[in-house]
């Protein structure tokens, strides 16, 4: 949505950033009549959502991680539920913390079912729990350390996620005065890359997976930043893709 995200309060006067703190209220009296103080509105999509997992982690001292997997999935819900990737009309990176929440939110649900299913091995029940552990800490393990059972959840979430950052891209090109003829054509080739993962139900590689991320933050630091470069980049990655 477009916004005057610079509100002064009508009770008391004080002004805020909406585009900071995502709150309508005023943080002063907490009245909820305000005026927008912008000359112009922007486009805003993100909100101030935090993804707060240390509740889990202090669970874990005494509940095994599969009795943690609601509180997960809804905390990863809510945060995405929140987010997005313009702020005052700045357009954002495609950051780690929103793709670890939606990663996790899938993999969690995984992990529980591989144990209720029977059929994990010591081994393999160590490894998806490490792997866990490593994301409950917000830390995005690269390609080549995904446990096998979990390889389609982590390409289903990263291409849900790029799909996401698409979206918001391509509002904030309509919202902008520029053209971008390339880029819509490149974010046209990334949909058809998405689409397929989501079609063999996350049946990638890891490195693919991961490549549909690097190509969506590429295309995105161009905007940003008018790297050309990074174009030409996303454009060598998405040949590469056929």
């Amino acid at each position: 949505m477009e916004i005057r995200g610079n509100r002064e309060c009508a009770d008391c006067g004080t002004r805020w950033s909406y585009y900071e703190t995502g709150e309508i209220a005023c943080p002063n009296c907490g009245g909820l009549r305000s005026v927008g103080r912008d000359e112009e509105r922007r486009l805003h999509t993100d909100g101030s959502a935090t993804l707060d997992l240390s509740p889990v982690k202090e669970a874990l001292a005494d509940r095994p991680l599969v009795e943690t997997v609601e509180d997960v999935r809804e905390r990863c819900r809510e945060y995405r539920r929140q987010r997005g990737f313009v702020r005052g009309g700045d357009l954002l990176d495609l950051d780690e913390t929103y793709l670890v929440a939606s990663e996790l939110l899938l993999v969690v649900g995984e992990y529980e079912r591989s144990l209720s299913s029977g059929t994990l091995d010591a081994a393999t029940d160590d490894e998806e729990q490490l792997y866990v552990l490593s994301l409950l800490e917000l830390d995005r393990p690269p390609a080549d350390r995904v446990p096998p059972s979990f390889e389609s959840t982590r390409a289903l979430a990263y291409a849900r996620a790029v799909g996401e950052y698409r979206s918001d891209l391509l509002e904030w090109l309509d919202a902008s005065d520029g053209e971008y003829p390339a880029v819509r054509t490149a974010l046209g080739r990334l949909e058809d890359h998405l689409r397929r993962v989501e079609a063999l139900d996350g049946s990638v590689e890891p490195a693919t997976a991961e490549r549909l991320v690097v190509i969506a933050r590429e295309i995105g630091r161009y905007l940003r930043e008018d790297d050309e470069l990074a174009l030409v980049r996303a454009q060598d990655r998405l040949d590469s893709l056929r």
